[in-house]
């Protein structure tokens, strides 16, 4: 496997020499300042592949290319939209860069309540409390028809948890929920939002889906002449949030998905956390039934609750079996070695991290932080090594 970190680019606080320092030699990095459906150039990838390159590193893995909300929506602008995200997708294949991955979430990306959410060890990890959430939702966004997406249960469990917040513990969920989260396609306020999600009012996941699957059909030829593998990332967390469509989310999802377009170079992340957070799904058990089609992966691990809720634990902690999920990757390289692919080596990155020692003094990318990550991946990296020794063993 390709050990990669991602770097959020030249005002990343840890730095491409940092990721050097922990191990990595991919990097997964995109033109995070190019986000408004604008054609990425190829003048604008070949500056930020010569600084991947100047730090003895390779750009493995583009996360990710913003698909416009007109897209989602199949709305009048869609062709404008798909054209330019065509175009910076054949840039990227003509610059050099191997695998695109980009997810298909509605207006908000990676969706957490609390940033530094207290560990048992002293550290801090985020979380997803499904209560907080709808607290918000109902008791201060007040988005119409709110309560048709919470049981009783939880819609009574909000109301009580809402008066026993202050202003500033509202504001900071708040600004946790909607406030230009990482990877983000758009930065929120209360009062936007609102229209945001009532854009997509009259979609439902079969409309949301079929716009997908269009999508598909117009992107995968282009990735496929410009030699490019597209790894869709699962919907984070793979359920629906402020009522809107959610269509990568669990195995009849990811079916949908590859049948659309049969070419290999239509493919998936094998988002851990993601997948993990949602109950039914078995992760390793996706990662062997789709693991011809996993382009890239991301390791992390997540702690489920009961009433949908989880935290992000250690990455050989949590719900996720990793020892058995890298097993079942490291045979379908050895797979791929000998079935001739000249994709035999997955791309992976341990995918977010504790706010750990010093950098909790330190402003950095919610989950990016360096020393939890660099944690995470030499724990990923004696997984690798002891079962490639397994493996090797047994042939």
């Amino acid at each position: 496997m390709l050990e990669s970190w991602r770097w959020f680019g030249p005002e990343d606080p840890v730095t491409l020499s940092h990721a050097r320092q922990a191990g990595a030699h991919g990097v997964v990095t995109a033109l995070h300042h190019i986000y408004d459906g604008r054609v990425w150039t190829p003048d604008d990838i070949s500056e930020r592949m010569a600084l991947v390159k100047k730090a003895g590193m390779v750009w493995s893995v583009c996360e990710s290319i913003p698909v416009n909300s007109a897209i989602k929506l199949r709305g009048e602008n869609w062709q404008r939209f798909v054209d330019a995200w065509k175009q910076s997708l054949a840039n990227l294949g003509e610059g050099g860069v191997p695998v695109v991955c980009y997810n298909f979430m509605p207006v908000v990306d990676w969706t957490r309540t609390n940033l530094l959410y207290p560990t048992e060890a002293g550290g801090f990890a985020l979380r997803f409390d499904m209560i907080d959430f709808a607290a918000y939702d109902l008791f201060v966004l007040k988005r119409r028809a709110a309560e048709d997406s919470y049981d009783p249960a939880i819609i009574e469990a909000a109301r009580k948890r809402l008066a026993d917040m202050n202003e500033e513990q509202i504001l900071t969920l708040e600004k946790n929920i909607i406030a230009g989260l990482p990877g983000g396609e758009d930065s929120h306020t209360r009062e936007t939002i609102r229209g945001h999600i009532a854009a997509f009012d009259e979609l439902s996941d079969d409309d949301m889906r079929t716009n997908l699957v269009d999508f598909l059909k117009e992107v995968v030829p282009v990735a496929v002449e410009n030699g490019v593998r597209l790894a869709i990332h699962p919907d984070d967390p793979p359920f629906s949030l402020f009522g809107l469509p959610r269509v990568v989310s669990q195995v009849k999802d990811i079916e949908t998905i590859l049948a659309a377009v049969s070419d290999r170079a239509n493919g998936i992340t094998l988002c851990a956390g993601s997948y993990g957070s949602r109950h039914g799904n078995d992760v390793v058990a996706m990662a062997e039934r789709f693991a011809e089609r996993i382009h890239f992966a991301h390791l992390r691990n997540v702690t489920k609750y009961p009433d949908g809720s989880f935290m992000e634990s250690d990455h050989l902690a949590g719900d996720v079996n990793m020892v058995s999920l890298i097993s079942v990757l490291r045979r379908e390289e050895r797979r791929r070695v000998a079935e001739g692919r000249p994709d035999s080596v997955i791309p992976m990155r341990p995918d977010h991290g504790h706010l750990l020692i010093d950098d909790q003094t330190k402003n950095v990318n919610p989950g990016y932080s360096c020393i939890g990550r660099l944690k995470g991946l030499a724990e990923l990296r004696g997984v690798i090594r002891a079962v490639d020794q397994a493996q090797t063993q047994t042939l």
